[in-house]
C-alpha cells in the first residue's frame, strides 16, 4: 500500500507544465487585481460597512493563497523535507483557503439578513459584529491548521501525502471546510434570489438594479461551485479509498487533486472581480431598502391588526 500512489516522471513533468500555464497567470494577474480591489476598498469607498469588512479579510486570505503558490508549486514536484519554511507555508496555504470559504459564507449570510430581514439588518449587522466573526474564525482557523500540521502530518516530505492510511481528521475538514459551507451559501443564495423576484419594482431604475443583485448572487453562487466542488469532491472520494483500501484508484485520484487544486486556486482572481462587482452593485441595490423595509413593515402592520380578530375569534 506504500507506492500505490507514486506517479511516474513523465506524468508528474505534465502536470507540473499544466501547474505552470495555470499558475502563472494566476500569479500575475492575482497580485494586481488585488492589489487594485484593495486600493479600491481602502482609499476610494467612505465608510466602513459589513461588506467592506469582509471584502478586505477576503482579499487579505487571497494575497496570502498567492504568496504560497509558488512554494507549493515547488513542494508538490519536488522531495522537499518537512522544514520550518515547509511547515509556514503549510499553514498559510491551509489556514487561508478555508478562510477564503468562510468569509464567502459570510458575506452570503449577511446579504441573506440584508434582504430577507431589512427590519432586523439594523441590530444584526454592524461593521463591528462582523470584524468579530472573522477574527474568531481567523484564530479558530488557525488553531486547527496549526494542530493539523504539528500533530496529524507523519508525512517524510512536504506536501506530498503518499502514505494511505486514512486520516479521519480530513473528513471533518472537508465537512466543515467546504460542505457545510456550500450548503448554507446555496441556502441564503437560493432564499434571496426567490426573494428578489418577489420584489416589485415600481420603476425601471428599481428593476434593473434588482436584475444586477439577481445575476451578481447568481455568478457568485456559480464561480463558487464550480472552483471547489471538484477538488473537495476528489478529497473525499480519497478518504474513501482510503478507508477501503483501494489502491488502484489512488493514484488517479492524486493526480486529480494536483489538477483541481489549480481549479480552486483560480479563485483568488475571480474573487476580486465578482466580489467588488458584488459590493458595487449591493451599495446601488441597498438604496432600495428603505422601500423593502416600509413594504414590510406595512405587512407587519396588517399581519398585527388582524391578530386580536384572529385571538377573538379562538
Amino acid at each position: 500500500m506504500e507506492n500505490c500512489t507514486d506517479i511516474n516522471s513523465v506524468l508528474q513533468n505534465g502536470i507540473l507544465h499544466f501547474q505552470l500555464i495555470i499558475y502563472i497567470p494566476v500569479l500575475s494577474f492575482g497580485f494586481v487585481l488585488n492589489t487594485v480591489a484593495f486600493w479600491v476598498f481602502c482609499c476610494k469607498l467612505k465608510s466602513w460597512t459589513e461588506t467592506r469588512v469582509y471584502m478586505l479579510n477576503l482579499m487579505v486570505t487571497d494575497c496570502f493563497l498567492l504568496f504560497a503558490l509558488p512554494f507549493m508549486i515547488y513542494f508538490t514536484n519536488n522531495k522537499h523535507p518537512k522544514d520550518e519554511l515547509c511547515f509556514a507555508v503549510q499553514m498559510i496555504y491551509f489556514t487561508n483557503r478555508p478562510m477564503s470559504i468562510y468569509i464567502i459564507m459570510l458575506i452570503a449570510i449577511d446579504r441573506y439578513i440584508a434582504i430577507i430581514f431589512p427590519l432586523k439588518a439594523k441590530t444584526l449587522r454592524s461593521p463591528w459584529k462582523s470584524a468579530s466573526v472573522c477574527g474568531c474564525l481567523w484564530i479558530i482557523q488557525m488553531i486547527y491548521s496549526y494542530y493539523q500540521q504539528k500533530f496529524q502530518s507523519k508525512e517524510k516530505y512536504c506536501i506530498q501525502r503518499l502514505s494511505t492510511e486514512p486520516k479521519y481528521l480530513t473528513l471533518v475538514s472537508i465537512s466543515f471546510g467546504f460542505f457545510i459551507p456550500l450548503t448554507i451559501i446555496i441556502f441564503c443564495s437560493v432564499k434571496v434570489i426567490k426573494c428578489l423576484k418577489k420584489k416589485m419594482a415600481s420603476s425601471f431604475h428599481e428593476t434593473k438594479l434588482i436584475q444586477k443583485a439577481l445575476h451578481i448572487v447568481s455568478v457568485n453562487l456559480c464561480v463558487f461551485t464550480i472552483c471547489f466542488s471538484p477538488i473537495y469532491i476528489t478529497l473525499l472520494l480519497r478518504f474513501i479509498a482510503e478507508v477501503a483500501k483501494a489502491c488502484s484508484p489512488l493514484s488517479k485520484i492524486r493526480i486529480s487533486i494536483q489538477i483541481f487544486s489549480c481549479l480552486a486556486n483560480i479563485n483568488c482572481c475571480l474573487d476580486a472581480f465578482c466580489y467588488y462587482f458584488a459590493a458595487k452593485e449591493f451599495q446601488e441595490f441597498s438604496s432600495l431598502l428603505p422601500t423593502f423595509i416600509l413594504k414590510r413593515s406595512k405587512v407587519n402592520q396588517s399581519q398585527e391588526l388582524q391578530q386580536p380578530t384572529e385571538e377573538v375569534m379562538l
